[in-house]
């Protein structure tokens, strides 16, 4: 039946009838459909082609709807209760007073966070105080509400009522008594103590501590017009650092100056019984917290290239948008790993061997260039929809191939620029996405700036058929797209122009303003133009807002480079797969491997997908004997060079086993990015020193 046949209630005869109105006149085309009722407006536009449809459906609806209204007459038909906007919308006016923020953090053998907060109140009746929801830097609703316990409010010793809007659970209703000048709050975070719970945030060697975790803002304001004042008590011996002002310390309590509470949550801290730090220059610098010392032992070598880093991004961009700039950084097995972006400073962690293994941990180290770009790009130039006034306003993340994606070209750009990474590294991680997006599926259905929202839709979960429901790709395909455009703007320019024009103008501005400026997707068309007019409009629609687009290559290609297939992976999925212990035969048998034989990544329509293999089987044996990554490997070799030799594998799921035959004779293949003979190397070019210019 038509759609609208569906929408509506009180089903009769009547229902084919208008309650007031002309009646109509029947016309030439619609003879048959003369009938003497006044109809409904479904069926007003009915033509000769559907007229016999119409007819039937006519002729048969009083029995059909009589029937359906009979049978529900009987049942109980409740009305929705409206739910009234009770929470005060934010307002860009003075806070009252100035919160204070006090956190005991000694507690670590239970990783429990004792908070206390002092609240100014302006006036009697209801203040509605709110928990940190909507992050910045995370794209999504992250507050860790569940964790937190214990809520009491009081004024003067004597205890408040309070209850938690039912429609908001972040919110918290208390009763301010007259003559009120400020209220208490306390609560315990009850930081997970395992990764089934969470993010593991407390370890007996450091700790991270996210100021939205410990603390409520009341509603109604910006949260740059909340002053706030922060005392943190850690335990003894520990370093903490946080890019916050005005510190002093006693013993092991650490007070700060006054802030704005939107600066308390943009300024975590990591602490550690080791730690060391290091000046990396341009006010920048390295803090490092380690799981055991001997993780700290960085080479001058080691250091001289962060500070390289540093130099290349503020070359890149003209000018620095931060007074300061420290680097956060956790060497550790035990903490929950974090790669996140403030405007001051970084909030990641790296395996303990980042310094101690420098060599064979080239692949990973583009996440500190990563979140250093992120204080020009996503932190002081923001899409207009992801700055919000407050924690519980909606973010809206269309523009996160700019944000996100433009960061991930930069951050590969940086590293080899100032010696972060090799430029083999660099091309092999290049070779790997332009690779995986040549066979995702997804692709036919989901443009890259659907998958910005998937934040939202997926809370980053793991998911059964990735390659078909797309992940967060604006990452690793707005790079590849930002490095076309590069491209482009260097070859119809003799060089003379690049990306790095388009950085400096739209990135750079007044040294040290740490405030934010907006943009929206006009502005960045509008910048591209300035440095080399173009198509953009057309070339950012193409390649991020269509879904069904060939994997992004163009850049690559003119660069001078192709995408190649050879038997022996490229240096970063080599050590991408040596050091999470696993192996990716994504363009073989279409899984990845891990170390205890259980599958993953299984490519939609691919070898064993086919197979009936899925995310969590395990790998017993290979033609008969135990499962190991070698043999897996010699067996894809052998079925490549006998077409009636399948890959056999022994495979269990849930106690069950069986075997499987997959008929794959393709080889090993892993992507490289190969030079095209007797054309200019654009990557020279690209990850020359700026500095040197």
């Amino acid at each position: 039946m038509p759609a609208c046949w569906l929408s509506r209630s009180g089903w009769g005869p009547s229902a084919l009838r208008k309650a007031d109105g002309p009646r109509p006149n029947p016309s030439p085309e619609g003879e048959g459909l003369s009938l003497d009722l006044h109809l409904h407006p479904c069926l007003k536009n009915a033509t000769m082609k559907t007229a016999p449809f119409v007819a039937a459906v006519l002729l048969a609806a009083p029995l059909v709807l009589v029937t359906a209204a009979s049978a529900q007459d009987g049942n109980s038909r409740p009305q929705p209760v409206v739910q009234p906007l009770t929470i005060p919308l934010p307002a860009d006016r003075p806070y009252p007073g100035t919160m204070q923020l006090r956190v005991d953090a000694t507690d670590v053998a239970r990783g429990i966070f004792h908070v206390r907060q002092t609240i100014p109140v302006a006036k009697p009746g209801k203040l509605t105080l709110l928990y940190p929801q909507w992050l910045p830097g995370k794209h999504a609703p992250r507050g860790a509400i569940a964790e937190m316990a214990g809520f009491t409010a009081s004024a003067g010793g004597k205890p408040l009522a309070w209850t938690r809007q039912p429609t908001d659970v972040y919110a918290f209703d208390i009763d301010v008594p007259a003559g009120t000048k400020s209220i208490e709050v306390a609560f315990d975070f009850l930081s997970p103590t395992r990764s089934s719970e969470g993010r593991v945030v407390v370890t007996p060697a450091m700790m991270n501590l996210q100021w939205e975790q410990v603390s409520l803002y009341p509603a109604g304001w910006f949260t740059r017009n909340i002053p706030v004042q922060l005392d943190v008590t850690l335990p003894e011996g520990w370093t903490g650092v946080a890019a916050l002002d005005g510190l002093k310390t006693s013993g092991n309590r650490y007070s700060y100056a006054p802030t704005n509470y939107e600066v308390l949550i943009d300024s975590p801290m990591f602490a550690g019984r080791h730690f060391r730090k290091w000046d990396l220059g341009h006010n920048v610098t390295l803090n490092v917290v380690a799981d055991e010392p001997h993780y700290l032992a960085a080479s001058p070598d080691h250091i001289a290239r962060h500070a390289a880093l540093v130099a290349e991004a503020v070359a890149l961009f003209g000018s620095r948008p931060f007074d300061r700039y420290e680097f956060l950084l956790a060497l550790t097995d035990e903490l929950g790993g974090i790669g996140l972006e403030h405007h001051r400073s970084s909030e990641n962690s790296r395996a303990v061997d980042y310094f101690t293994k420098w060599d064979e941990n080239d692949w990973e180290r583009g996440l500190l260039p990563h979140e250093l770009v992120h204080s020009w790009n996503g932190k002081y130039r923001r899409p207009d929809k992801l700055w919000t006034p407050d924690y519980r306003t909606p973010m809206q993340d269309n523009l996160l191939w700019v944000y996100e994606g433009q960061t991930s070209y930069w951050d590969l750009v940086l590293a080899g620029r100032s010696g972060m990474q090799s430029k083999e590294t660099i091309l092999g991680e290049w070779a790997s996405h332009a690779a995986n997006y040549s066979v995702q599926p997804g692709r036919r259905w989901r443009s890259v700036e659907d998958t910005t929202l998937d934040p939202i839709i997926a809370a980053r979960k793991p998911k059964p058929f990735a390659s078909w429901s797309r992940t967060e790709d604006y990452y690793n395909e707005g790079s590849l797209m930002w490095l076309e455009a590069d491209m482009l703007i260097r070859g119809a320019t003799n060089n003379r122009k690049s990306l790095d024009d388009f950085a400096r103008a739209f990135f750079g501005g007044r040294e040290g303003d740490w405030g934010q400026v907006t943009y929206d997707f006009g502005d960045v068309v509008a910048a591209l133009n300035a440095v080399h007019a173009y198509d953009w409009e057309r070339f950012l629609r193409d390649r991020m807002q269509a879904s069904g687009r060939p994997a992004p290559t163009g850049g690559i290609e003119r660069a001078g480079y192709r995408l190649v297939w050879r038997d022996t992976p490229n240096a970063y999925d080599r050590d991408r797969m040596a050091q999470g212990k696993n192996v990716d035969l994504t363009h073989s048998l279409g899984l990845t491997i891990d170390k205890d034989g259980i599958a993953g990544n299984i490519l939609w329509d691919g070898p064993a997908f086919r197979a009936d293999i899925v995310n969590g089987t395990r790998i017993v044996a290979v033609d008969g004997v135990a499962y190991g990554k070698e043999r897996i490997e010699a067996a894809i070799k052998a079925a490549a060079s006998d077409s009636k030799t399948p890959v056999r594998l022994l495979v269990e799921r849930g106690g069950r086993y069986r075997t499987v035959e997959i008929a794959y004779h393709g080889g090993l293949r892993w992507p490289h990015l190969e030079k095209v003979a007797d054309t200019p190397d654009g990557f020279d070019r690209l990850f020359a020193p700026k500095r040197a210019l």
